[in-house]
This record gives C-alpha cells, structure tokens and sequence, in this order.
C-alpha cells in the first residue's frame, strides 16, 4: 500500500538522520516509558505485521502527543529549516471527494488544506506534509531522535500485553470513540461520529495507560525503521532498530482516514510504509530519547 507515484517527490538525503546523539537536554512534554518485554507484531493482519515475536526493550522517553504545527513552527524560525513540501510547492493529499491521493499544489506544513489554509489557525493540531527527514531534523534539533518500531508499538500498547488496540479489544467500548478514525466505507463515506472529518487537535481523545495522546489514529507517524516485509522473522530481541537501509521507511498508529474496510491501522500491531522522501496530509510524527 505504498505511495509509490509520490516518490521522487525531493530526493532527500535521508540515511544517517534522526540519530540524536545523546538524551533530549529537556524532556517536558515527553513521557518516561520503562524498559520491558512484550510481543510485537501480529499473524491476525497483513502478512508483514508479522510474525509475533518477543523483543527487550531498555527503558527512553517519547512525546506525550504528535509534535504540533506550533512546535514545529519554533524549529522553522530558530533554524530557517525549509521543508521539502515548500520547496517543491505540493505534497501528496487523499481527497475523499476524489477518491484517492492527489498531487496538492501549494500544500505543506505552512498550509495544512492547501492554499487558503494556515498553520496558524491550526497550532495545535499535528504537522503533517513532512518526509522522513523534515522530521527527523526537527527531533535533532531537540536533541531527540524518531522512535523505533518497537519503541513505537511497545508503548502504544500502555502495557496492555496482547490487546488490540491501545485501550483494550473492543473499538468503541461502551459506545465512545476513543481516536479520529474513519467511520463508514471508505473511501466513500466518513460519518464523522468522532467528531472529526479530517486530522484534529491532539489530545481530545483519552491517553493509553502510559499517559500518551493519540499513538493511535489522527495522523500515522514515521519511526525510524526502513521497512522490510520480513524483518520480524529475524531480528533481534533486544532493542530491534530495522533494516539496515532501504527505499521507504515504516509509520506506525493509523489516522483519520484507518476504516473497517480499508487499512485497520487503529490496531495497534498495524504498520505501514512510505517512501522516506513523500509527504501526506495524514502522516506526522513524534520523538524519542534514551533514558538513560
């Protein structure tokens, strides 16, 4: 389910980004996740979701919530850092109306729907129309990095050992929607039951039990894994960091646009994968830090 039609979209130089040197100098914001064990990855989804396998994981910290246009905005105006969305002058933006995926003259993180919209309308929403390495600047100059894989999933689960979701195995339990997802047929009707017919603001919805916002639905987010179909079958148990190199580059947590019918990324063993230079209207990100 790759974008392939979007690659080539900056030829952004991506290998050896997003490696923070050492722990984040501040850590507001973000959440203490203990080292632990659990399984990861699943063989009741897409053939690459799996297989289950045990993995260790030493103990870091991740951002409470999606990183949000207003804090990528700081990084903008302290660095001059131009994305690779502006530089090119479009990303790539699913129109339901449509259909399908598009090319969006004039969208970027500055204009979230495009021309006529404004980041500064929306500052606590997610960014989103970055690549892999916009992001992963950004966590740099936090002094932070992406998120593995596992870290990713490890702590969406809330220490929920085997549930499908982040919050236990029902969808909605009791009735409440508990993320922004796509309620309906996609791509044809989203009955918005969520409150939301596109990416929201974050924390509006309940975090898991570690305290995190959002790690399923909104926006997908990019970890720092390149992606391979079969990387579960071999890879290490302790602190797993993926493929060594690769084309395109794992996201993890679903968004909006996840539906019964369609993806099912709301669960939380789901993953998917986008070429490292592509941007999308529903893909942002998060970071990451050792604890030690």
């Amino acid at each position: 389910m790759s974008r392939t039609w979007l690659a080539g979209l900056v030829g952004a130089t991506v290998a050896g980004a997003g490696c923070g040197s050492g722990p984040p100098p501040d850590t507001t914001g973000m959440v203490l996740i203990q080292g632990g064990e659990f399984t990861m990855g699943t063989d009741d989804g897409f053939p690459f979701e799996g297989p289950p396998h045990r993995v260790v994981l030493d103990a870091f910290f991740i951002d409470e919530h999606e990183v949000t246009n207003r804090q990528y905005a700081a990084f903008a105006e302290a660095t001059g850092y131009v994305t690779n969305s502006e530089k090119h002058g479009w990303s790539g933006v699913f129109d339901p109306r449509q259909n399908g995926w598009t090319k969006g003259d004039g969208a970027d993180w500055r204009h979230p729907h495009g021309p006529g919209s404004s980041y500064l309308d929306m500052g606590e929403f997610p960014v989103v129309h970055l690549s892999w390495a916009d992001a992963a600047a950004y966590c740099d100059w936090r002094g932070a990095r992406l998120p593995t894989e596992a870290e990713f999933e490890y702590a969406a689960r809330g220490g929920l050992e085997g549930a499908k979701f982040a919050w236990g195995n029902e969808l909605t339990p009791g009735g409440v929607h508990r993320a922004n997802l796509w309620q309906g047929t996609f791509p044809r009707q989203d009955r918005t039951l969520d409150g939301y017919g596109s990416h929201g603001p974050v924390k509006k919805f309940p975090p898991n039990g570690y305290g995190l916002y959002d790690m399923t639905g909104n926006v997908w987010e990019w970890v720092q894994d390149w992606y391979s179909p079969v990387y579960f079958s071999n890879s290490p148990v302790r602190n797993p960091k993926g493929p060594r190199t690769g084309r395109e580059k794992v996201q993890r947590g679903g968004s909006w646009l996840c539906s019964a019918n369609y993806c099912q990324g709301y669960r939380v063993a789901a993953r998917m994968q986008t070429e490292a230079d592509s941007g999308l209207n529903n893909l942002g990100f998060r970071c990451a830090g050792p604890a030690e």
